[in-house]
């Protein structure tokens, strides 16, 4: 599962504009955000469940680890239990909204992690080129090679189950895919004249990548990457489910429906519960992610 990295790709030709209409373009980029209703009501929505998690402490919820053979699988609407319990009489609202911790950190840190190794790496060989290019590419192609879910449960295999495995796992599933982008965003403007007057000025490779050229290849290859985020998301939740994740008790969405399955006869509305969660996060990612990719092209 993977997104066409030509898909985040937006005209280059901003490099060689003004300072100034480099931040009316900005502006403009916010403005249309803005003005975009279902943008806004997904980052609404994410905005809702991560300030949700972060709060858990202080909601007043019941104790997401304390359950109860006698309430096990009530169904929602249960007095005391607004979204029922699960297989173990645990509260199902508690658990989804401590478990939003866990699935997010695992679901967003990797890509940030990736975010910040494959823009490096894609940076420096789109602009140094040659047999560092070939050098960077190639070992990159050798990972992109292999669907993503399958590398993902590989190297999680290879590590063992765990949080740390399972970031680490989904940050390498990741980088080659960012380190793609960047490296082509990076070739497209690497001979445009703005790179060109830096370096006659005398401006060393380090300088003009960090200074003249970081700016303008950050917006397309952040926007791809917050769309490799629902990815993210779904992957952490299935290695989870496979076991090869978040180990019981700990409240992760993909860890409950891993064992909430044997349930799903007696009380499927329950069961289904924390894949909603999963639904509903990775879908407001893509279209935020949508969002903003329609939002940077200079040509609307």
């Amino acid at each position: 599962m993977s997104i066409s990295p030509t898909s985040a790709l937006v005209d280059p030709a901003l490099g060689s504009v003004p300072a100034a209409r480099m931040r009316g373009y900005w502006t403009t980029v916010g403005r249309r955000i803005l003005r975009d209703k279902v943008s806004m009501a997904c980052a609404c929505v994410l905005a809702l469940i991560f300030l949700s998690a972060l709060a858990a402490p202080w909601l007043g919820l019941a104790d997401p680890y304390q359950g109860s053979m006698i309430r096990r699988l009530r169904h929602i609407g249960t007095s005391g239990f607004p979204l029922g319990t699960d297989e173990l009489g645990r509260d199902m609202l508690s658990r989804l909204i401590y478990g939003g911790r866990l699935s997010l950190i695992i679901g967003i840190l990797p890509v940030i992690l990736a975010f910040g190794i494959g823009t490096s790496l894609g940076v420096v060989a789109g602009y140094v080129g040659g047999k560092l290019n070939t050098a960077i590419m190639r070992t990159v192609d050798v990972f992109y090679a292999f669907p993503s879910v399958l590398l993902a449960i590989a190297i999680s295999g290879a590590l063992g189950a765990g949080i740390i495995n399972s970031i680490v796992s989904l940050t390498i599933v990741f980088v080659p895919q960012i380190t793609r982008v960047a490296e082509s965003v990076t070739t497209g403007v690497r001979n445009m004249d703005f790179v060109e007057a830096a370096r006659a000025s005398g401006a060393g490779p380090f300088t003009i990548m960090r200074v003249h050229m970081l700016g303008n290849v950050l917006g397309p290859i952040f926007v791809y990457a917050t769309g490799l985020i629902s990815v993210s998301m779904i992957l952490a939740a299935g290695l989870s489910f496979l076991g090869l994740g978040t180990k019981p008790p700990e409240p992760e969405w993909g860890l409950m429906l891993n064992t909430l399955r044997t349930a799903i006869y007696v009380n499927a509305w329950v069961a289904a519960l924390p894949g909603l969660m999963i639904f509903t996060v990775s879908i407001c990612f893509n279209l935020l992610s949508d969002g903003m990719r329609s939002a940077m092209d200079i040509r609307n």
